[in-house]
């Protein structure tokens, strides 16, 4: 090791040795002052156990009648004496010793504690102080003490207090608390303008709303304090009648009763409802409670909703309708003068009578009992039913039900509209008997149609006959005009004879309706494109798939060989051509049969469906052809109309229904 090295060490043991000595010399002193110290706190401890010795046979009657919790510490804290009621409520065994109540603080607390302790000392006394503990059984408690200085000699030597349990008082009045703030903010938030007024007529509480109702330029908390008969006074010229409305609140003020739903209008059109409560403890007044609130809107529309009912009830009273209000009984509750007029019986007969046992023929009894089953299970209907009126007269009624609820939803009767229908049925029944009447007559007339169609014909055969047997007879007597009269005679028998076939046709169509079946039109018309006679400069061509529609095969048959026959007619084109198309519709199929024939003028469209109409002339044609047509389309629930241009030609177009 180096000289230098062993320099230093030498100066840093001197140094540490000098500090030693230093340190000795102030632990002695320390230690004398502390054991001066010591003395002068066991004489103090001594001094003070000497007076409490001596008082405390004058304190025992003390501890034993203060009903709170009471001890005595010394001026460190630490627990010199104390009664029962302090050990309970600080948790101490009876024979515990040696405790110090600063432990009992909290952390959080001790700062404070020790500036209450100074002030404490300094002023002698300490009033009203509140502290949270934590108790010897580690139970938090919060706690109010007043406390005084012991002193002797005028010397301060301890401390005596008095400790109260206050939590629950705390938590009793922080939900007091609570509720007051709840009570004030919803106060505060109602819709209603609110007035609370103590026993001396001043506002101790009011709110935003009444502020605005009144048109006040103040804050709610600006009207605290305010007498109240001055601030009505102030504001009555706001209302159509303020001497009208002082009186009343002094009225009511005077009578100290609960006052609900008086009205007072305002200058400016409102409305408002004003509701007075008093408050009373006892038999003593404490304050009062006004409320407002604008009820402008609802009475408005209370009116209009009065008006509206009187209308309707005005409407309900002179209806052609009878109206009738049944219990669940089926007693009759309200029915209205058009339902009087119908029974023939007055409102006192029917008041209360059970509307099944006055009223329906014997037979329609089941009707209505059923009915009444089915208002009770919240159904409506509409049913016609017999009834007896007061004369013993059977009428026919229409009767609309349904079932009457209360307010929460629940039935309570029923209600029923009845409507005279005995006009109606017996129209009914005259028609009936018309259509009985007109389909006997119908069959009379087919009947009829046969007979008079064979017999007829009969001597057109045997006149046509006669005519060919003269004709072969005197072939070479006869000359030239004599042969052509024969034969006008045979043409004109032979149109004779079709037209009495058509009409026999004509007058079948509906009389033996058979059942509709599936029929697909595609077949049947390329059926009769090969059985008609189509001259050769003359083609047919169907331009896209026909349809499968529901009908009579044979009528339709009858309709797409009359139109087709029709169109051949009357082509006089070099080419011929007839075009017969389809288009499926929402409720029905649309034919079309189009031709490039000479065209009908439109004057004519309308007649060419009449019977025995024809636009030429020819032995083929009766003018009955397109009727048939007609007839058998309307037999389909369809209809037929043609669209045609003289020398263009023509397109008759017809619609079955699906």
């Amino acid at each position: 090791m180096s000289q230098d090295k062993i320099d230093i060490l030498q100066r840093a043991l001197a140094r540490e040795k000098a500090a030693r000595k230093q340190a000795e010399s102030i632990l002695e002193k320390k230690s004398a002052e502390l054991y001066e110290t010591n003395q002068k706190l066991e004489q103090s401890y001594t001094e003070l156990e000497t007076i409490l010795s001596k008082k405390d046979s004058q304190l025992q009657g003390v501890f034993e009648n203060i009903v709170d919790a009471y001890l005595i510490m010394d001026l460190f804290g630490n627990v010199l004496k104390m009664n029962d009621a302090a050990l309970q409520l600080l948790g101490f065994k009876v024979d515990q010793t040696d405790f110090n109540l600063m432990s009992m603080v909290q952390p959080s607390d001790l700062e404070r504690v020790n500036k209450s302790f100074k002030s404490l000392l300094e002023k002698g006394t300490l009033t009203d102080f509140e502290i949270k503990i934590k108790t010897c059984l580690n139970v938090e408690k919060l706690v109010h003490i007043n406390a005084s200085i012991i002193f002797h000699n005028k010397v301060p030597i301890a401390a005596q207090g008095i400790i109260r349990d206050i939590t629950k008082d705390k938590e009793a009045e922080d939900k007091l608390k609570e509720s007051e703030n709840r009570l004030a903010t919803l106060i505060l938030n109602l819709d209603s303008g609110v007035v609370l007024e103590d026993e001396n007529r001043k506002i101790v509480l009011t709110n935003k709303k009444f502020t605005d109702l009144f048109n006040i330029d103040a804050s709610p908390s600006e009207l605290i304090g305010l007498d109240c008969q001055e601030a009505a006074k102030q504001n009555s010229l706001l209302f159509k009648n303020p001497e009208a409305f002082l009186a009343r609140m002094d009225d009511i003020d005077h009578k100290k009763e609960t006052v609900l739903g008086d009205e007072l209008d305002m200058v400016d059109g409102k409305i408002l409802e004003r509701n007075y409560i008093p408050i009373i403890h006892g038999d003593q007044s404490k304050g009062y409670l006004w409320t407002f609130k604008d009820v402008t809107l609802n009475r408005t529309y209370r009116k209009s909703l009065e008006t509206e009912k009187q209308k309707y009830y005005n409407i309900i009273s002179n209806m052609n309708l009878g109206l009738v209000e049944l219990d669940l009984d089926d007693k009759i509750l309200m029915v209205n003068q058009t339902f009087i007029n119908m029974t023939g019986y007055t409102e006192a007969e029917l008041i209360g009578v059970k509307g099944k046992d006055l009223f329906p023929v014997h037979e329609d009894k089941r009707i209505i009992e059923e009915q009444i089953k089915a208002r009770k299970k919240g159904k409506t209907a509409s049913y016609e039913l017999r009834i007896n009126d007061k004369q013993g007269n059977v009428r026919y009624w229409l009767i609309s039900g349904a079932p009457n609820y209360d307010l929460e939803g629940n039935i309570i009767g029923s209600i029923g509209l009845n409507f005279d229908i005995t006009e109606i049925k017996n129209l009914e029944f005259q028609k009936e008997n018309l259509l009985s009447e007109l389909a006997k007559s119908n069959n009379e007339l087919q009947e009829y149609a046969h007979i008079v169609s064979h017999d007829l014909k009969s001597p057109l055969r045997s006149i046509n006959a006669l005519v060919s047997w003269i004709k072969e007879d005197n072939t070479d007597k006869l000359d030239a005009a004599s042969i052509q009269n024969f034969d006008l005679i045979e043409v004109t028998l032979e149109k004779m004879e079709q037209l009495i076939t058509d009409i026999l046709d004509y007058s079948s169509i509906g009389a033996e309706e058979s059942d509709k079946i599936e029929i697909n039109t595609q077949d049947l018309v390329e059926d009769l494109i090969e059985i008609l006679y189509i001259p050769e400069h003359i083609s047919v061509q169907i331009t896209n798939t026909l349809p499968m529609v529901l009908g009579h095969k044979t009528k339709l048959q009858q309709v797409f060989q009359n139109l087709i026959s029709n169109s051949v007619k009357f082509i006089d084109k070099p080419q011929g051509i007839i075009q017969i198309s389809a288009e499926t519709l929402s409720d029905s199929y649309q034919f079309s049969i189009q031709d490039n024939g000479m065209g009908i003028a439109p004057q004519f469209h309308d007649k060419i469906f009449k019977v025995f109409h024809s636009l030429q002339h020819s032995k083929d044609s009766s003018g009955i052809g397109l009727s048939i047509v007609q007839k058998i389309v309307h037999m389909h629930d369809g209809k037929i109309w043609l669209e045609s241009e003289p020398n263009i030609g023509t397109t008759f177009t017809f619609t079955i229904k699906k």
